[in-house]
């Protein structure tokens, strides 16, 4: 059974390339970034590490940490990640979770089913601070993520927690956001001074005004 967006994180304890980790008490009131990748030593994910390590300040910008997973080895994953440095011309300063006993993949249901191997899909969650599960996107092994979006959603879910906000198809930081409904016209214009009604039930404006 998947799990749901609303849910607890299952929390679990496992070996990485940064040494032991809880997972809770390692993301502590942070964000988490929580993603799979089928194998070790393979082209597609060779390219998606790299770019989360590209992405390292973006991360810590928003107070969010990254973790990887896969059901290879410590061993594996520290040899692997010199070629993922070299070929993304950065540095993998998050850890990976040698998963070879499936614990982990089996319970946030990363297993891709029917595949007649034990590798896991590409698999993404995005861990609120209170460990709520915000997001769960999967791709199938074939397709790389774009992590520019996986950025882009998290800036989105952050600015849902500020206020009363919701944003629109392709939005990005910098553009209106829309006001909740639950707030009426008259109380919209007085809090957000550059309000713009499309309609009663569509209302943009800049969330810092």
């Amino acid at each position: 059974m998947g799990l749901h967006l609303g849910d607890t994180a299952p929390d679990f304890t496992a070996e990485t390339t940064q040494g032991t980790i809880s997972f809770h008490d390692w993301k502590k009131d942070s964000w988490a970034i929580f993603f799979s990748h089928p194998g070790d030593y393979t082209p597609v994910c060779t390219t998606e590490l790299g770019r989360v390590g590209q992405l390292s300040e973006e991360w810590a910008k928003r107070n969010t940490k990254v973790i990887a997973v896969s059901v290879d080895s410590v061993e594996d994953h520290e040899k692997w990640t010199a070629d993922i440095e070299e070929v993304g011309r950065t540095t993998v300063d998050y850890p990976i979770i040698a998963d070879t006993d499936k614990k982990v993949s089996e319970a946030y249901d990363m297993i891709h089913p029917g595949a007649g191997d034990t590798s896991t899909v590409r698999s993404v969650f995005i861990v609120d601070p209170s460990n709520k599960v915000r997001l769960v996107l999967t791709y199938p092994k074939s397709a790389g993520r774009n992590f520019d979006e996986v950025l882009r959603v998290l800036d989105a879910l952050q600015i849902n927690d500020a206020g009363p906000f919701s944003t629109p198809a392709d939005w990005v930081p910098g553009q209106k956001v829309i006001i909740a409904p639950t707030v009426s016209t008259e109380d919209a214009q007085e809090r957000f001074p550059d309000l713009e009604v499309v309609k009663p039930y569509l209302r943009y404006a800049s969330p810092t005004s």
